[in-house]
């Protein structure tokens, strides 16, 4: 049996990604891009996190969130801090105009979920949600 789960995946992945630009634009939202949105959203969570934490629950590689991070210092939406305990462990926080944004993203995130989830009922949604997390626990296996 053919299956084509893992190339529909990364076509959501493209296209879904363009439609957050899409719509941060038709916001204009211009704080952030959807691949900081993915950094902040993480830090919304849990403020302070390690960078090798955050490229795994990114899934950014790290040489990629070193450069957006210094992209998101620049911007004043972050900052690295080495701490007392142990100074190799850089931990990145949210700057108070970061913490601001977090609403404007909830917004976007809100709407394109609604694109994402069009037609289907709440059960459907449930099921595949379950389905993809168990996909992410396969491929998180190997690594």
């Amino acid at each position: 049996m053919k299956t084509q789960g893992g190339f529909l995946i990364t076509r959501i992945k493209q296209v879904g990604g363009r439609v957050f630009e899409h719509i941060l634009n038709e916001k204009n939202i211009d704080a952030f891009n959807g691949s900081q949105g993915r950094i902040l959203y993480v830090l919304w969570q849990k403020n302070g996190v390690p960078i090798n934490e955050l490229s795994k629950e990114t899934g950014l590689a790290t040489t990629t969130l070193t450069s957006m991070l210094d992209r998101m210092e620049a911007a004043n939406l972050i900052y690295r801090d080495r701490g007392d305990k142990d100074r190799r462990k850089i931990r990145i926080f949210l700057t108070e105009e970061a913490k601001g944004l977090e609403q404007e993203y909830n917004s976007v995130t809100e709407e394109i979920s609604e694109i994402y989830y069009k037609g289907f009922s709440k059960e459907e949604i449930e099921q595949f949600e379950k389905y993809l997390e168990r996909v992410l626990k396969n491929v998180e296996e190997i690594l």
